[in-house]
């Protein structure tokens, strides 16, 4: 089964295994650095779960819930 990056709590790991959703919105978060293989680190998480702050290739990225969960981890 797989998880999506709103499943990794505050502190821990994991590496991008894919990310979905839309074209337009897809291609943006890999823009932004989520590609297949890449580490990722969740830092921390709003209280009300919106946003998802990560560290990705050395810089902190503020994703929203519904993007969080079309990127896939391992």
């Amino acid at each position: 089964m797989s998880r999506t990056l709103v499943s990794i709590q505050p502190g821990e790991s994991a590496r991008v295994a894919s990310v979905g959703g839309e074209a337009g919105a897809a291609r943006r978060l890999m823009d932004l650095g989520l590609i297949r293989g890449t580490p990722i680190r969740v830092v921390r998480v709003a209280p009300l779960g919106d946003p998802i702050e990560v560290s990705v290739r050395g810089f902190m990225l503020s994703l929203r819930r519904a993007e969080a969960e079309h990127v896939v981890v391992d």
